[in-house]
């Protein structure tokens, strides 16, 4: 078994705990490998094997996410097309999708043994009028005024029927994985992250209703943008803004063809997750 290993050392300790995994993946045979960029930082490790990321994640049998959710993120997408698994560790604060916290290291012996199961995790897949490219998302895909436009209205269709006129900061369409992340923020529902579906989140709406509501999987979503003149709006994919809309511009969404696999090796940490760390500041203020 091949493991590539995917820190993020802009999180505290995680050097330390990526040297600590190392150790364990050795002690079970496991060979692992890293980026040649961080070769001064592991160049004492034994058995690392440092190599351009795109070849080392293309020669592992699974990715090893060490820091949060946005790590996770990061290497989604070529994972997604390998069809690698990925397992996150949590070095933050947060961290829904990484099956391990920092703490719980020594679990590692049990991708020796097989001892987890594979979550498959349904993609977004966005694409804007004018563009030719397409970009997929893990967790969401937003459509959110710039600097510049005081004033956004959206017209969101489904399957060619008009769902939504509104006037809000921006919408939100999230994966069943991204509902625990800017979707929640926003007031939309928590959703068992291995359901397909797409959640549709309107962003702070002029109005008195404002409800997120749920499509179907096979749903093809279609977002047409209405600002004033020389002003735009931002397409946000995973967090990362991807494109500028100006007035008329379209964003067309639908599910990706590909998939990601994501490794609990704790069993049930989703709901862990949630009673942890959502619910634990309301249960903590009880008398």
């Amino acid at each position: 078994m091949k493991v590539f290993l995917y820190p993020n050392l802009g999180k505290n300790n995680c050097a330390e705990y990526t040297v600590e995994a190392c150790n364990i993946l050795r002690s079970c045979g496991i060979g692992f490998s890293v980026s040649e960029k961080y070769k001064d930082v592991f160049a004492d490790v034994n058995g690392m094997v440092f190599g351009s990321t795109e070849e080392c994640m293309d020669n592992a049998d699974i990715i090893i996410a060490i820091g949060g959710d946005g790590t996770i993120l990061k290497c989604a997408g070529r994972a997604s097309r390998l069809k690698t698994p990925i397992l996150g560790i949590n070095c933050g604060r947060l961290g829904f999708m990484a099956s391990l916290e920092h703490s719980q290291l020594d679990l590692l012996r049990n991708l020796i043994e097989g001892k987890y199961t594979v979550s498959r995790r349904m993609m977004l897949e966005a694409s804007a009028s004018g563009e030719e490219g397409t970009y997929s998302a893990l967790n969401d895909v937003v459509v959110s005024r710039s600097d510049d436009c005081k004033v956004s209205d959206f017209e969101v269709v489904k399957d060619g029927q008009i769902v939504s006129l509104i006037r809000a900061n921006g919408v939100i369409f999230s994966t069943a994985t991204g509902a625990t992340a800017y979707s929640l923020s926003a007031g939309g529902a928590i959703i068992e992250p291995e359901m397909e579906c797409i959640e549709f989140t309107q962003i702070c709406p002029h109005t008195l209703f404002a409800r997120s509501m749920i499509f179907s999987a096979s749903s093809k979503i279609k977002v047409k943008c209405h600002t004033a003149d020389n002003a735009h709006v931002h397409l946000n994919v995973d967090g990362n803004i991807v494109y500028r809309l100006s007035d008329g511009d379209e964003i067309n969404i639908r599910r990706a063809k590909e998939s990601l696999d994501i490794i609990d090796i704790c069993g049930g940490s989703f709901f862990s997750s949630v009673n942890t760390k959502l619910m634990r500041p309301l249960k903590d203020t009880e008398g």
